[in-house]
């Protein structure tokens, strides 16, 4: 690959794309790929999907361009650690090993309470733990060299709910499995754990890759409700549209006026640096620690070693 071809084509490997905010971000980049930089003409998409035929049509069924794009649909279903990592075995055999990921977005998040256990989840927490936390986490270790080798710029789609997490202590007995935490307190809680690992990973990958955590705000028609019971509707305060919350999260692939303090690496909806008081919580090492599990950790709790 030339040079030139090179910096034409941007590649994407993505969670959350099938349908609601993560949708739209594509759909607004198939069309307008310049959006991610003035000499992007080109997009290589690899997305995960719990139904890659289902998301396969979705896209098809879209106008854009689609001879100047490399899209990839490949099975993942984040509440299985094995489903995980065959999504990132199968990511970098497409790639092979001259391909880069530019971008690695993790958007995917279900809203839920603590009844349901995850996929073959060996350490008892709940499927929400696993799914907006977890895995993604364990996902960015699978891919780790490839993203140190690219230099990727990696999006974590992070919620102002976290600020409701006020005691982080009790998180472990919270987000077990049958603990009786409403839906609505989990998908808090779980967000919480979300913006720790952006904050453990910009650590580990400093000077390596750029990590940028962002909120596309309170956006009632993405479904991310279901599971909650929550009621959520435009007529809210601050409620955006699902457009308004995809370009949200596009000003993540994009900012370059990144604070001098590396922590404040958090984007409003707004298009702020968040102040670090505002998820102070989040900035405790040792938490993160805690909850940011090495590879061999993960697979040997949840019984993959």
């Amino acid at each position: 690959m030339t040079s030139a071809i090179a910096k034409a084509t941007k590649t994407i490997v993505a969670t959350g794309t099938s349908s609601g905010l993560g949708f739209e971000l594509i759909k607004l980049l198939l069309n307008s790929p310049t959006s991610l930089t003035p000499s992007t003409t080109h997009l290589n998409l690899i997305f995960g999907a719990r139904d890659p035929n289902r998301t396969g049509q979705a896209y098809s069924a879209l106008s854009y361009p689609k001879t100047d794009h490399i899209l990839s649909i490949l099975p993942l279903e984040l509440s299985s650690l094995k489903s995980t990592a065959s999504f990132a075995s199968a990511t970098l055999e497409r790639l092979g090993p001259e391909g880069k990921i530019d971008y690695l977005l993790l958007n995917a998040a279900m809203s839920d309470g603590t009844d349901k256990a995850a996929k073959e989840s060996k350490s008892g927490f709940c499927e929400a733990f696993v799914v907006n936390h977890l895995s993604q986490h364990y996902l960015v270790h699978l891919l780790e060299q490839k993203l140190i080798d690219s230099a990727t710029r990696i999006i974590f789609v992070s919620s102002g709910a976290v600020r409701r997490v006020t005691d982080p202590s009790t998180l472990e007995a919270d987000l077990k499995v049958g603990s009786g935490v409403e839906a609505n307190d989990t998908y808090a809680q779980t967000k919480f754990l979300n913006l720790l690992a952006a904050q453990w990973w910009r650590r580990r990958l400093e000077g390596k890759c750029k990590v940028v955590a962002v909120s596309p705000g309170l956006i009632p028609n993405t479904g991310i409700g279901r599971g909650s019971g929550m009621k959520l509707s435009m007529d809210m305060p601050d409620a955006k549209s699902v457009e308004q919350g995809a370009k949200s999260i596009l000003a993540a692939f994009t900012r370059e006026d990144f604070p001098s303090d590396g922590e404040q690496m958090f984007l409003t909806s707004w298009g702020e640096w968040w102040d670090k008081q505002v998820y102070e919580k989040v900035l405790d090492r040792g938490l993160q620690d805690k909850w940011c599990w090495g590879r061999k950790e993960i697979e040997e709790r949840e019984g993959l070693a």
